[in-house]
């Protein structure tokens, strides 16, 4: 059974130790009014959904964390609802998906981007899989215009200078050469920066014709279909789970 402050970070989408804080300052209650300290931070509710109580007035129902995948399909926004009426992520998923539970995506996939995203309410995984101390890889499949030389590869792998600084080292493969001529690339990178790979690439002077996710740490997209999506096995969360081990 998980710890009570893990399922706090799951259920409120946020860190570990900002859900340990809350227990220590007193914050968390049981429905019987008893403060559940931290001593009492290895006893998760027997049962789940179990209820606590929160600064006095907000209840909360603890259940243990949701995770899907999902293949994002082009013009789909990443974000769990969109003013302007436009098609979210959780829109393609669904009622059936959320099953009444409030999941929110993992990192971001701009609307011209497609593949896998993830889909969860373990806040304090959310946070590990998207934070750069981790270092969480990420691999897409890109289709750019014009040829990529190996000059151009190896500057990739090593850096380029963007507006925000230069980039971490990434992984560039040329994969193949297509009519145009339009060139396919293999690149992992382990930073979550804006519109990253796009940016990266435009700077090595090709601009991105269309860019998919393929993997995000030990997670393969595989088969899923474009829009389709399914529920994370166990042995797929635990893989989750140590790729974002605290960094030695």
């Amino acid at each position: 059974m998980p710890r009570l402050d893990v399922l706090l970070a799951r259920n409120l989408a946020c860190s570990r130790t900002a859900a340990a804080r809350m227990i220590q300052a007193g914050r968390v209650r049981d429905e019987a009014g008893r403060v559940l300290d931290e001593r009492r931070t290895e006893i998760a509710p027997a049962v789940l959904p179990a209820t606590v109580v929160i600064d006095e007035d907000r209840r909360l129902a603890l259940h243990d964390a949701v995770h899907l995948m999902l293949n994002k399909p082009l013009g789909v926004i990443t974000t769990a609802k969109d003013e302007s009426g436009r098609t979210s992520v959780l829109d393609v998923v669904g009622d059936e998906g959320l099953n009444g539970h409030r999941l929110f995506p993992v990192g971001r996939l701009d609307a011209d981007s497609t593949g896998l995203l993830l889909l969860t309410d373990d806040g304090d995984l959310s946070y590990r899989l998207t934070h750069p101390r981790y270092k969480v890889p990420k691999e897409y499949t890109a289709v750019v215009a014009g040829s990529v030389s190996a000059a151009k590869v190896a500057k990739l792998r090593t850096g380029v200078e963007l507006e925000d600084g230069v980039t971490a080292p990434a992984e560039v493969e040329v994969l193949r050469v297509l009519p145009g001529p339009t060139t396919e690339l293999r690149v992992v990178i382990s930073e979550g920066r804006h519109r990253q790979v796009r940016r990266m690439l435009l700077a090595a002077g090709n601009r991105v014709q269309s860019l998919k996710r393929v993997a995000f740490g030990p997670l393969k997209l595989g088969r899923l279909k474009t829009g389709g999506w399914r529920v994370l096995v166990d042995a797929e969360v635990e893989a989750l789970r140590r790729a974002t081990s605290p960094p030695r």
